[in-house]
């Protein structure tokens, strides 16, 4: 099957018939007429009259030149035949809180201390990377909520852009009601039973213009699953936070960094919308937590129809060329006859 893309183009094929119509002919000047005796050998030198099959042919010539062309600026495409590509996964958007208090250095990373920050992006981006066949987005809140990534099939970059995001870069503070309507608004395109939320955070709501238990009810409204995350150690040594090992008084001081933690909230957010709610007091239980969530049932979305396609405008623009190079060939023809026979009329002269 051969197909057009810009068949508009062919609207211009009477253009030169227009350009005819409407340019005024070339004004016929005259000349000062001379007469001589000897015209007959004049004549004789003279390149011979163009004869009127000659001058058809040169007119039919160039009007095949001109539709090749426009045949060729059309673009013509063979379509193979059509094949379905079935297409099954999830639009999953992950909203990591890049507030202050994630510098918290309460987890282990690989046997080191890591703050609360490196153990997400460690193990939040073996996440994205195992998605396969499922378009990730990336929303990034502090203070304020902004969409880093788009729901995109480009794995590599989402989790490069993770990996990139520092703390403090959207303010030091935490507006988890925004960052769910961030979500709302980039999810609300996608069939309603695959959107789905995934928010890590390590502490309660101080910002942002939503509330969010007002979020959850417009989430809830637009069918997103959310999947909340509290993360932070239940207990942190005071002296190894502050590097006093030589002060007993430090040594044995342990608080809870996760005070701040609002679980009641982050509970009430995904009951409401028909998620769950996990806490991870260690990377070994984030990583399970992840884990989890890879079992979500993916969404079966409708078989997309390729056709190959194969462009054509070489064919028509290489028979344009062609015949260019015969009518240019005839004139030359043409010109070198005239001038032999202008060397015959001379010598006999």
């Amino acid at each position: 099957m051969i197909q057009f893309v810009w068949i508009w183009v062919f609207l211009l094929l009477p253009l030169p018939l227009l350009v005819r119509a409407v340019w005024p002919p070339a004004r016929a000047t005259r000349e000062v007429a001379l007469t001589v005796p000897f015209f007959s050998t004049l004549a004789a030198l003279a390149s011979p009259p163009v004869r009127v099959r000659d001058a058809w042919w040169r007119v039919a010539g160039l009007f095949i030149i001109w539709m090749l062309l426009l045949v060729a600026a059309a673009r013509p495409q063979r379509l193979g035949d059509a094949d379905s590509l079935p297409v099954t996964g999830r639009d999953l958007m992950l909203a990591v809180d890049l507030s202050g208090s994630m510098e918290m250095p309460d987890l282990e990373l690989h046997g080191k201390p890591a703050t609360r920050l490196q153990v997400v992006q460690a193990v939040a981006g073996d996440f994205i990377a195992r998605r396969a066949g499922d378009r990730v987005g990336l929303i990034l809140f502090g203070k304020r909520a902004y969409v880093q990534t788009p729901l995109t099939f480009d794995r590599a970059t989402t989790r490069a852009m993770l990996e990139e995001a520092e703390i403090g870069l959207a303010g030091k503070e935490t507006a988890i009601g925004d960052a769910i309507a961030v979500a709302i608004k980039h999810l609300r395109d996608v069939p309603q039973d695959n959107r789905v939320l995934v928010l890590l955070t390590d502490g309660a709501n101080t910002a942002g213009e939503l509330a969010p238990t007002r979020a959850a009810e417009l989430a809830k409204q637009y069918h997103l699953r959310i999947y909340t995350i509290g993360v932070g150690a239940d207990t942190l040594d005071v002296g190894a936070l502050m590097g006093a090992q030589s002060f007993s008084g430090f040594r044995q001081r342990m608080i809870n960094p996760s005070a701040d933690l609002d679980e009641k909230l982050l509970k009430h957010i995904a009951d409401s919308t028909g998620g769950r709610y996990f806490r991870a007091r260690d990377s070994a239980s984030l990583e399970d937590i992840y884990l989890e969530l890879d079992q979500l049932e993916p969404h079966a979305r409708a078989d997309e129809i390729i056709r190959p396609v194969a462009e054509l405008y070489y064919w028509p623009l290489a028979t344009a060329f062609g015949v260019a190079l015969a009518l240019a060939g005839q004139r030359i023809a043409r010109q070198r006859a005239a001038a032999a026979s202008r060397n015959t009329a001379s010598a006999t002269s």
